[in-house]
């Protein structure tokens, strides 16, 4: 996990320095406190994915900014626990699959969802859509007022700049993917 938070503070550093903004910028920005951007540069803090949300928002960078591998003509993923985001006490964990691709504007998760877990997301950046696809479980989808239950090898798409939860109403572990498209500004 050492791994991944240096990894993390180094490019937060470098975009917020990229765009010469202080550290008190950047938390105005982002709604992030000035103490914890500063721990999470120097890696001594591994943020929640609600923080990441937060940051990536307030930044106008794709989460997986945060994730990026180096490119080639073709790319095999898989989940890693390397690179594995946490939240719910551990109950959802998200796996970066392909980061941002500023020619594409998506990024890919898979996601795992323990029996009975529920995860808040705020709302991204105006005009970003996301895409599920739920291989396993059931999944109830909240998307601002509507309430919509995913069953398996169901798919949903919606616009995700408003507030939106995952909840996973079935018995065992819900599986998923998570395709997240951003608007070419």
């Amino acid at each position: 996990m050492e791994e991944i938070s240096l990894r993390l503070g180094e490019r937060l550093k470098a975009i917020r320095k990229s765009r010469m903004l202080t550290l008190d910028e950047a938390a105005s920005l982002t709604g992030v406190s000035k103490p914890m951007l500063g721990q999470i540069e120097r890696g001594q803090s591994s943020p929640t994915i609600n923080t990441l949300w937060k940051i990536s928002t307030g930044l106008k960078i794709p989460l997986s900014f945060f994730y990026k591998q180096p490119g080639t003509d073709f790319t095999v993923a898989e989940p890693k626990e390397t690179d594995l985001i946490t939240e719910e006490n551990g109950g959802m964990r998200a796996y970066p699959l392909f980061s941002f691709d500023p020619v594409r504007s998506v990024e890919v998760f898979y996601l795992e969802f323990d029996a009975g877990v529920r995860h808040d997301s705020p709302p991204h950046a105006k005009g970003v859509e996301e895409y599920v696809f739920l291989v396993k479980g059931a999944l109830k989808m909240v998307i601002g007022s509507e309430e919509i239950i995913l069953a398996q090898k169901q798919s949903l798409r919606f616009q995700a700049d408003v507030p939106h939860t995952y909840h996973n109403i079935s018995d065992g572990v819900c599986l998923a993917y998570n395709m997240i498209f951003y608007p070419n500004d």
